[in-house]
């Protein structure tokens, strides 16, 4: 398929990886993820906004990629489950590690989404974002501290059929206490 008026050649960078994939300029980063780069991590639930399957993370920040027409995100580095990599490269990254010891999962749907908005989390607040439920006391700029209500909170977007809500909160505390452990800022 050539380029046309509705079509055009989009440099994306996945994974670390450059893409040029010709995309629709109504296609989603979902759809083309999913359709054109063969990255199934990323999950169509609503097609919304509403549920968090579909979550990445676009230039570092989590986002709802069924949301994100493709030809928005040109030249933005984009981060899917298939890209969490541990330090070495080869290995899970910490957070999955989390989840299999806490085992935050049941059926597997939601889970590349839950992963990469808690990594976004865990950034947010290292970052001092505050959420809805940050103490006011803290000084804006700040590392936020991960209670598990500020985890709550901050991972509210992300629906889980099967429930396992607690041991998701439990393996972002888990990451949150290793993190501030090693220097990282979240408190």
């Amino acid at each position: 398929m050539g380029t046309d008026v509705f079509h055009s050649e989009v440099p994306l960078r996945v994974n670390g990886r450059p893409h040029r994939p010709v995309v629709d300029h109504r296609a989603t980063l979902l759809d083309v993820l999913r359709e054109q780069l063969d990255l199934t991590g990323a999950k169509k639930g609503c097609d919304h906004g509403q549920c968090g399957a579909c979550t990445v993370l676009v230039d570092g920040r989590r986002a709802n990629s069924c949301l994100l027409l493709a030809v928005a995100v040109e030249g933005c580095d984009i981060t899917t489950v298939e890209g969490l990599r541990g330090p070495d490269g080869e290995h899970p990254h910490p957070l999955q590690r989390a989840f299999v010891e806490r085992d935050a999962f049941q059926c597997g749907y939601c889970t590349p989404g839950q992963l990469c908005s808690a990594l976004g989390v865990l950034a947010e607040a290292r970052a001092g974002h505050a959420s809805h439920v940050t103490d006011p006391q803290v000084e804006g700029g700040e590392p936020v501290r991960l209670s598990r209500q500020e985890i709550q909170e901050r991972l509210s977007g992300n629906l889980c059929r099967c429930g396992a809500y607690p041991r998701i909160v439990e393996a972002v505390q888990d990451m949150a206490a290793a993190d501030d452990a090693e220097g990282g800022g979240v408190r």
